[in-house]
Formats: structure tokens, sequence, C-alpha cells
């Protein structure tokens, strides 16, 4: 068991805890505390509490003291010269022509560094500002860029509402907020109008998110047919603040809109679902007689023929196992269609004195038929002479040039 407070160091800024210590602070006391920055000065928002073993931290900072009026007064002391570091930081920072915005100074407890908070767009070169300030404070300067939600929080301001901000008022921590929490309470999606002073969305679009995804549960979707008192009807829109539902009726050629109270409403099942719910309940109820625990035989269905080609790649000898017949057929059929030139592949020119493959198939015929008796030799032989041979090429006339190389080389044989 142990004692913890909570402790504050800016206006509406964290809340830290740290070990008791031993004292017992009251809300509004000031107490120094040892920090990661050094020993700091700040106000007890939170009386000691008792904490349970389970969520104990070890490593929780202690409270060094209880403020004295020489601490009080430092503190003091030092919220009046950020003022004067600000306006000797702007100055600098014009001196340096520098895209960013001072939002911000803040002194350390023991006057041992100061730090000045900015904005810039992007990132910014300030060593110089840098070393113009540590000549004119003496002491260790840390330039800290912030981002626009956190300068709303330190300067503060009214939002659209016309009350103070939530970020500069008690709100500690920013929570994620997004463009569907807006959709899903009916906002209008007018960037000016969902907007807080930072230009981001405003933070109070997450106050009320949860109440209204458990109310959208409840309630059908838009276009669903519900039951209403006055009969039945398509929904068209959704009051979730007031729980209200708008049904379509239609009374022969005239239809009319009208809100009903949640109560009222009865959500129609889907005429499909209704449908399957039967056959789910026949599927899921058992048989006469079986025992508990035991699966239904399965009905027995004509089991396909084997495959005769895909047989011996199950052994392993072929290497297309896994292939049915479609594959094997497709690879045996020929292809009669072209192949398309690919670049940089040479294109293959079938030859014009090749012999077709039909002629060679019949003379592949001729071989392997067997031969004929004697008789029928002798019969045929008068008609095989008088034909031509149908593997020799048929003659042609001799062109004029080959008569032109004979000429010439029988003039070469008489001069010699």
């Amino acid at each position: 068991m142990g004692n913890v407070t909570g402790v504050q160091f800016q206006k509406n800024g964290k809340l830290y805890y740290f070990d008791s210590n031993g004292f017992t602070a009251r809300v509004g006391d000031y107490v120094i505390v040892d920090t990661v920055r050094g020993l700091d000065l700040g106000e007890v928002i939170m009386a000691p509490r008792e904490v349970e073993d389970e969520n104990w931290n070890a490593q929780m900072k202690k409270i060094v003291r209880i403020a004295t009026e020489q601490d009080i007064q430092q503190g003091r002391d030092n919220r009046a010269k950020e003022k004067e570091a600000f306006t000797i930081c702007q100055k600098k920072i014009a001196e340096h022509k520098l895209e960013m915005k001072l939002v911000s100074v803040e002194y350390a407890f023991d006057n041992s560094k100061i730090m000045f908070f900015f904005t810039a767009n992007g990132r910014v070169d300030f060593r110089s500002l840098v070393k113009d300030l540590a000549s004119v404070f003496k002491m260790r300067i840390e330039l800290r860029q912030i981002g626009v939600r956190d300068e709303a929080k330190m300067l503060g301001g009214l939002g659209p509402c016309g009350r103070q901000i939530c970020c500069g008022s008690f709100l500690e921590q920013f929570q994620p907020v997004s463009i569907k929490m807006a959709k899903e309470q009916n906002l209008s999606l007018n960037p000016t109008k969902i907007s807080g002073v930072c230009g981001r969305l405003m933070c109070c679009l997450k106050y009320e998110q949860d109440h209204y995804e458990q109310a959208r549960k409840r309630m059908p979707k838009v276009g669903k047919e519900v039951s209403t008192p006055d009969g039945t009807g398509p929904v068209t829109d959704l009051n979730i603040v007031k729980e209200t539902v708008f049904v379509r009726l239609v009374n022969g050629d005239t239809s009319e809109i009208k809100e009903y109270p949640l109560e009222s409403i009865t959500k129609l099942t889907d005429p499909h679902d209704a449908q399957g719910e039967p056959e789910r309940k026949q599927k899921a109820e058992k048989e006469p007689g079986e025992p508990a625990g035991k699966k239904q035989p399965e009905k027995d269905e004509e089991k396909p023929a084997k495959n005769p080609v895909s047989e011996p790649a199950q052994t392993g000898d072929s290497a297309d196992a896994g292939r049915n017949d479609g594959d094997t057929a497709s690879r045996n059929k020929p292809r009669n269609k072209p192949r398309r030139a690919v670049l940089g592949q040479p294109v293959k020119r079938e030859n014009p004195n090749r012999v077709q493959p039909q002629a060679a198939d019949n003379a592949g015929e001729r071989k392997e038929t067997p031969k004929a008796p004697k008789a029928a030799e002798n019969s045929s032989a008068g008609q095989k002479a008088a034909d031509p041979p149908k593997e020799t090429a048929p003659s042609a006339k001799p062109s004029p040039w080959a008569n032109a190389v004979r000429e010439a080389m029988l003039a070469i044989d008489k001069d010699k």
C-alpha cells in the first residue's frame, strides 16, 4: 500500500502522480517535487490516496517538501520573467526572419534553463536564434515545436458553443476524433461548423459517441421494413437524440411520412431469412432412434470413373501427375494457329520445297501395306509403268538462266 498525490504544474495542464512520501498536502497547496527536469513547483489537485500494491509503481517520483512562501514567491518571479523573455524572443525571430510563431515561454524553477514553445509549418533551422538567446539570458535555451492543439490549450479562448474551450478548462489529454463521429451524429460536414479554435475537429464529438453507437444498435436501419400502429413501411430517417423513427406509409396513390417512438416500432424479419429458417431447423433435427453424437451417414454419390491417363501418374512414373483428361487432350492436340513473333527471337519460316505432311503420310502407308499377290502385280504392272512415280517431282521447263550457264560451260570446254 502507498499514498499517491496528484500535482499539476500549469493551469489546466496534465495531472501527474507522485509518491506522497509521508506529506499530507491538501488540495490547493503548493509542493516541491522531483521531476525529470529537476526540482519544480506544482499545485496539488488530488489529495493523497491509498493505492494497492498491484497498481503501485516503484519508479514513481516523490514529493520533496511542502512549498514555503519563499518558493511561492520565486515561482511568481519566474512568471514575470517569462513575459520579458517572450518579448525578447519575438524580436529575435523577426531579426532572423524565421517562419515560426512563438506560443509560450517557461522558466525552470531553479532558473537553470528557459524553454520556448513555438509552432511552424515545417522544420525550422533556429541554430543562430539559440546562440543569440543564450548570449542575452546567459543560461541554457531549449526550443520545442508543438502542434496546433497544444497551442490552443496554452492560449485558451472561447469555442463555437460560447463557452471556454475544453482543452483550456478541464481536458487533460487529447482524444482521437474522426469524421465518422460527425456522420453518425447527423452533423453537418461543413469544416467551419465541426472544427474548433485550433482548426481540428472538435473534441466534444467524442463525448456522446458511445451513446450514439448503442442507440443505433437498438434502432432499425434506414430502408428496412418495420411495423407501426398504422401499418408497415420503410424507415426513411432516424432521430437518435429523441429515439424516434420516421416511417413512410403508403395509402393508395399517396404516401405519408410519420414519426413514431422506438417503443411502438416492431422490426420485420427478412423474408429470405424466414424461408431459410425451416430448412436450418430440419437439418439440425436428428432422425429418431439415432444415438446422440453420431453423425448421419452421407448419401452414396456416384463416383466418377478413374482416369486411365492419370493412373500411371499416381505411381510416380509420369511427370504429368495430377492432370486430368482435358489437360492431356489439350497437350496431344496439334497447334494449328501460327505462333506470334516475339521481340528478340528469330521468326521460323516454312520452306516452300519441303514435302507436305500428307505426301509423307501416303508414302508411309505404301511402305507399311503388305505385298499383293503376283497376279495382282502383273495386272497392275502396265498401269504402274504408265503412271509416273509419285515420289519424283514433276518435270519443269529449264529456265533461260540455266540454258545460258550451260552454253557458257560448253564454250569453255571447246576452248580447252
